[in-house]
């Protein structure tokens, strides 16, 4: 009997530039998205292990209250100021030269999961935005009740997404414009002076019971002139960072995830832990590190304090410079930091 063979295609959006020589596109393998070169399907078995055993930090993180602290008001949004404001897990708002962007907005509970942490300020107070950069489709990035909310304040608002996630926008918001890119692909909806690159990361994607890897996930670049800022998304610790750097060089600023890693056997594929986060910062030749994916919603076993302390550990140690951990609504400055 002869085994039937995988179908492999590779796929990019063709009207936008390849910016990586002799990169084919994004593999995909029987209609799923590879991670890189190879599938990567997390198994249900793996999950019922860790629902079914016990926790060893589960004291410890029973006992830990820790909630990031938050900068109440609205001043940022009013501001002319190139900054990047934190509103907690991966959501930030970033500013360089005069363009607003929001990364995978969740700004309300998730389903079954409330957020531990508040907002600066009313989800509709946030105004003045150009751009909604989206790095994949998992329900704590991709929000339909948050881009309804963000379009509805924001009439202009364009979105950056992965190659296949506008079935996913088109049902949160059916009239919100956005642009598809895979790896490697630089988006042409910026303004002159400002360059956004879709770049790779280490995940899967999962939202319904057939949907399995049906929609791409990936990192973000903003580059200007004097600034190269990067946006990790949700993301293991893969060869992509050196990619990443041997192509772009040294990343000014670097949006890093450090939450949501234990169990290792479950998470270790899709999530950083502090220590690989900072690996990954180092291999960029990061400047400063700011990180996020932490403190807002309870995602996993660790306790929601450990991220901090083991990062202030790592800076302590000498291992990395530049750690900023700013408070949720804190404007960062980026003419203070380049």
């Amino acid at each position: 009997m002869t085994q039937k063979s995988n179908k492999v295609r590779h796929l990019k959006n063709e009207r936008l530039e390849v910016v990586k020589p002799d990169f084919r596109g994004n593999k995909t393998i029987d209609g799923q998205f590879a991670n890189g070169t190879e599938l990567y399907t997390p198994t249900f078995s793996k999950v019922i292990r860790w629902k079914t055993t016990r926790n060893p930090q589960r004291e410890e993180k029973k006992a830990d209250n820790y909630t990031p602290p938050i900068l109440y008001g609205t001043d940022f949004l009013h501001s002319s100021e190139d900054m990047v404001v934190w509103l907690g897990h991966a959501t930030f708002l970033i500013r360089v030269g005069g363009l607003t962007m929001i990364t995978d907005p969740v700004l309300y509970d998730l389903p079954m999961i409330k957020r531990r942490i508040g907002l600066p300020c009313a989800p509709e107070q946030l105004t003045g935005i150009d751009l909604v950069l989206l790095s994949h489709g998992h329900r704590d990035h991709l929000d339909e009740r948050s881009l309804k909310t963000l379009y509805r304040q924001n009439p202009d608002l364009k979105a950056l997404a992965p190659l296949h996630a506008g079935n996913l926008l088109r049902s949160a918001e059916p009239q919100l414009p956005y642009q598809e890119a895979g790896w490697y692909q630089k988006f042409d909806l910026t303004p002159a002076g400002i360059e956004i690159y879709f770049l790779p990361a280490s995940h899967w994607h999962r939202r319904g019971l057939l949907d399995m890897n049906k929609v791409l996930w990936g990192s973000f670049l903003i580059k200007t002139p004097t600034m190269q800022l990067y946006f990790a998304g949700d993301t293991g610790y893969n060869g992509h960072f050196e990619e990443i750097e041997e192509l772009f060089g040294p990343m000014d600023v670097c949006l890093m995830p450090v939450g949501a890693y234990r169990p290792s056997f479950l998470m270790q594929k899709s999530h950083l832990n502090p220590h690989e986060a900072v690996r990954a910062y180092n291999v960029l030749r990061g400047g400063t590190f700011i990180p996020m994916h932490y403190g807002t919603f309870d995602l996993s076993d660790e306790p929601p304090s450990e991220p901090v302390r083991l990062l202030e550990q790592i800076a302590a140690s000498g291992v990395m410079r530049g750690l900023r951990i700013p408070a949720i609504g804190e404007p960062v400055l980026l003419r203070e930091l380049l």
